[in-house]
């Protein structure tokens, strides 16, 4: 019988060797911000940290004091899907996602790396920053080093730091009342991955949702440079509608969010119907639930299904939306219009037809 050891990295489940998977493995939002209150107590604000834990901003920001800034983030996580190399594309594309996110241009990454070494053979890490340089190549920068722990699961991820003029810089806190909200890629990749971890799906089943998630956010920095653009983020493990309830409550507004716009993956109506959902999915909904109206049914499993290297969420002025369009229409990047952002009512968040 072949041994672990003697197995190919494609015959290699990586899904099976971790509870979580992607970004579904991200501690729970009210856990998060449990852990968060209180760190700026007895701490001095450097002036020129001009983002930090603060808000709930994709990355930190500095000010180089020449008219740009530093953007810093770091993100990793256990397998989102079992073949090595594409593991490592997806997880550089949702770190590399951050900068796109803030308006940045990515210039460094360092890996973060933990592995069962015992488990599983070298060849699979081999495979998986093979996939991450590949990733960081068509970013346009470089694989820098990183650091790699003996751990019970598998995990991985980058360290990226990237540079934005100041006035590029965009946040998820200062969208403005009447704003269209734009989003750059279908949801659904957190049913996918627990569809092919559950042995529901194939890898070629799913390969549509695995070529998305490899695909980097680089819209980002293009959109940043456009004034109409007034506020963006990525859409990670607390899903739509944990992202977009980042967004109002940072902007002090509500919105409104018509689920019939929202664009799915294929075959995602499938898997609700059969109740196919990712463990952090109610763990999501019981974070926002008592912030929104109009959702249940699939809507509950769809807008708090956490996304993996997700799109990102883009807050348009109206008067510009058809600029906004036809520019995304030239850098060949999809777009679908979600919903507008509201003066902030009762409810944070109001899911419509």
């Amino acid at each position: 019988m072949m041994t672990l050891e003697s197995k190919k990295p494609d015959a290699t489940r990586l899904t099976q060797y971790s509870k979580g998977s992607g970004c579904g493995c991200k501690v729970a939002p009210a856990v998060l911000a449990e852990i968060l209150s209180g760190s700026r107590a007895g701490h001095t604000i450097d002036p020129l940290l001009l983002v930090g834990n603060d808000t709930s901003d994709d990355a930190a920001v500095y000010d180089l004091g020449n008219g740009t800034a530093l953007i810093s983030t770091t993100d990793f996580f256990t397998p989102i899907v079992d073949d090595a190399y594409d593991y490592g594309r997806i997880a550089a594309a949702n770190a590399i996602s951050d900068v796109y996110a803030m308006g940045g241009r990515p210039v460094m990454a360092i890996a973060v790396m933990g592995l069962p070494v015992e488990k599983l053979p070298a060849e699979v890490a081999r495979e998986i920053i093979r996939g991450a340089k590949d990733t960081c190549a068509r970013a346009g920068i470089t694989l820098a080093g990183g650091h790699t722990i003996d751990a019970p699961e598998p995990f991985f991820g980058l360290a990226v730091n990237g540079v934005v003029a100041i006035p590029d810089l965009r946040r998820n806190s200062t969208g403005q009342t009447g704003d269209a909200l734009y989003l750059t890629k279908p949801i659904g990749t957190g049913m996918m991955a627990t569809a092919l971890k559950r042995g529901l799906r194939t890898a070629e089943q799913i390969r549509p949702a695995i070529e998305q998630m490899a695909t980097l956010n680089a819209f980002g920095a293009v959109a940043a440079q456009q004034d109409y653009v007034h506020a963006m983020t990525d859409v990670t493990g607390f899903g739509l509608l944990g992202h977009l309830i980042e967004m109002c409550e940072g902007s002090g507004l509500s919105a409104r969010l018509d689920y019939g716009q929202v664009p799915l993956l294929e075959s995602v109506a499938e898997l609700t119907a059969a109740y196919v959902y990712a463990d952090n999915t109610m763990r999501n909904w019981k974070s926002y639930e008592a912030r929104v109206t109009g959702v249940d049914g699939e809507r509950l499993l769809t807008l708090c299904d956490p996304q993996t290297s997700g799109g990102l969420l883009i807050a348009v002025a109206p008067e510009a939306e058809e600029v906004f369009r036809l520019m995304a229409e030239e850098a060949g990047q999809p777009v679908w219009r979600v919903g507008e952002l509201v003066q902030s009512g009762e409810k944070v968040v109001v899911v419509g037809p």
